[in-house]
């Protein structure tokens, strides 16, 4: 679902990585990214209104206003919407890179085909 919402705003390169066992916050990082900061906030917003459809408001929401890095956290799930430069610069990916990646599926986006099965709800 939340793979979904992403895509349909042309989310960038999906990641899930599997964070059981690994962190004590949370079950799942998904990583998603948009070319500029008006994108990753309607890709922030899809996110949103597709999880509220199913009865699930986020507990935390950070880095909406400046768009460059957006954290929404769900607390089993914590999602993670960055324009290319700051994904990059974080490389969120490799600091986690003991976490395993979850796989994808669903409809596929321009930069990385088979994304879009990381599901809340």
């Amino acid at each position: 679902m939340v793979l979904e919402a992403a895509t349909d705003k042309k989310a960038e390169d999906p990641v899930a990585l599997n964070l059981k066992g690994i962190a004590s916050f949370t079950d799942c990082f998904v990583i998603v990214g948009g070319t500029q900061r008006r994108q990753t906030q309607a890709i922030c917003d899809a996110i949103i209104e597709r999880l509220a459809a199913k009865g699930q408001r986020p507990g935390h929401l950070e880095g909406y206003d400046l768009g460059d890095w957006i954290l929404i956290d769900y607390a089993d799930l914590v999602v993670h919407v960055f324009t290319r430069e700051t994904r990059e610069f974080y490389g969120l990916e490799n600091l986690w890179g003991d976490a395993p990646r979850m796989a994808l599926a669903g409809p596929q986006n321009r930069r990385n085909r088979g994304a879009s099965a990381a599901r809340k709800g």
